[in-house]
């Protein structure tokens, strides 16, 4: 069944793949972003600014599901702007607000998690429909954390710590899927097809490279490597998608 489907971040790493699967899929798709767009066949750009508020009551407008994607990267301003989105679609009485969360944000101390997890709990508190999705790291993370090392002589990596990268068109296509069940609460974490040590990521990366470079891994202190090291941020018995890491180096060389 189409649907009226408004899709926040929609110029970012996952919001662009939301908004063409959701397009495929035959959905009504509206793509917000602070900036004015045109493009995308069958997808209707609405300009605003959800850390404002400005412009988010015409971008809901007869909208029937919201796929949260957006993300300030700063823990203060995501609770703003989901307060703002919170508040708009009361007001247009928008049926259910998907938003993408993260595996692990009650149990790995990341100030950026807290800011997830007050989402989260601002979305339960609010009586509007929601489903919450709590995914695990994307496999653009893990790689931008090795390429910002390209001028180290060694890739440093983690001891104990194991990761379960998921790629964005399989968190798409996931997210694409929720629409048509509507207001679920929370849903069951998903991860990526495969379990893999931070040192393992390296090497794979590495070798996509054609580098020779050494892996370094370290025992490093703190809350939020322990939960790392705990598996907090796992989710072995739900994995999804088939794309795995390696494939995904493939094709982004």
């Amino acid at each position: 069944m189409a649907r009226d489907v408004l899709i926040t971040g929609a110029t970012g790493t996952l919001g662009h793949r939301v908004v063409g699967e959701a397009t495929e899929a035959g959905h009504h798709v509206r793509a917000l972003s602070r900036k004015s767009h045109v493009g995308y066949t069958g997808v209707h750009w609405a300009q605003g600014d959800l850390l404002s508020g400005e412009g988010i009551d015409a971008a809901l407008d007869g909208i029937d599901t919201v796929i949260h994607c957006a993300t300030q990267g700063t823990r203060g301003k995501d609770v703003v702007s989901a307060d703002n989105l919170i508040s708009a679609a009361r007001r247009a009485k928008t049926a259910n607000i998907v938003y993408v969360s993260i595996v692990g944000i009650d149990r790995i101390p990341l100030p950026y998690y807290t800011a997830k997890l007050r989402v989260e709990e601002a979305l339960t508190a609010s009586g509007l429909g929601h489903t919450i999705t709590r995914i695990t790291q994307f496999h653009d993370l893990i790689e931008t954390t090795f390429s910002i090392q390209r001028f180290s002589p060694a890739l440093f990596t983690v001891k104990g710590v194991r990761f379960q990268p998921i790629d964005t068109r399989d968190v798409a296509t996931h997210l694409v899927s929720l629409i048509d069940r509507g207001p679920a609460g929370r849903v069951d974490d998903i991860g990526g097809p495969a379990v893999f040590a931070h040192d393992e990521l390296a090497r794979m990366y590495l070798t996509s490279r054609g580098s020779r470079r050494r892996v370094l891994t370290l025992p490093l202190p703190g809350g939020i490597v322990a939960g790392l090291r705990s598996g907090a941020n796992l989710v072995p018995a739900n994995p999804v998608g088939t794309i795995g890491f390696a494939q995904y180096l493939a094709r982004s060389t």
